[in-house]
């Protein structure tokens, strides 16, 4: 799951035009995140607000490391 995920919000990028390729990435990453999200409710019993808190807070980590290191 781990690879579909990854290709899911990287195979956007081939489409030429970057602006397409980065909503269309954007909307794939939000599908995936509000999956985990659904998971975690369905099958680990994780209050859905919880498991939403924390799936937006680990994703704003890796999107805050994602800066750091590309910007630099």
């Amino acid at each position: 799951m781990t690879t579909i995920g990854g290709l899911g919000h990287a195979l956007p990028y081939l489409i030429p035009d970057f602006w397409t390729a980065t909503t269309i990435a954007m909307i794939v990453v939000f599908v995936e995140l509000w999956a985990i999200a659904w998971i975690q409710n369905r099958y680990m019993e994780t209050p859905f607000l919880r498991a939403t808190l924390q799936v937006v807070l680990g994703g704003a980590l890796v999107f805050a490391a994602g800066v750091l290191i590309g910007g630099g």
